[in-house]
């Protein structure tokens, strides 16, 4: 699926599919985090069973306003051990499946805001 952002100077992502996303049209096909600061790094997990607090942790130093949780090809909640250390520092969390968290993340960064994209990426036969 194709997606259109509004003109910004943030990363975007410009596609997503069935194991892959795309930032400024370049294909990933491992889990990432993307923020409208230019933040970029591969996220160490490619299941959703694999996911610990340290994953989230790591979100937490980069001082975004929300960061937006993509859990792969369907919702699902991190547990709230996961995600204490966002809010310790005040960062707002926001949980969908990887396709709505793409078009989410492109909206507020296309609005100016200091978001993070963190994105399951899962194979396919992985989901």
């Amino acid at each position: 699926m194709k997606l259109q952002p509004d003109k910004s100077d943030a990363q975007t992502l410009t596609a997503h599919g069935p194991g892959w996303v795309a930032v400024n049209h370049e294909r990933i096909e491992n889990s990432v985090v993307v923020g409208s600061r230019g933040e970029r790094f591969a996220w160490d997990c490619s299941r959703f069973e694999e996911l610990r607090a340290e994953h989230f942790a790591q979100l937490a130093s980069l001082g975004a306003e929300l960061v937006i949780f993509g859990s792969g090809a369907r919702i699902r909640f991190p547990q709230p051990a996961w995600i204490q250390p966002l809010m310790a520092c005040r960062t707002g969390v926001e949980t969908m499946d990887t396709g709505a968290a793409c078009r989410t993340y492109n909206i507020l960064a296309g609005e100016g805001r200091h978001v993070v994209a963190a994105l399951l990426i899962e194979r396919p036969d992985d989901g």
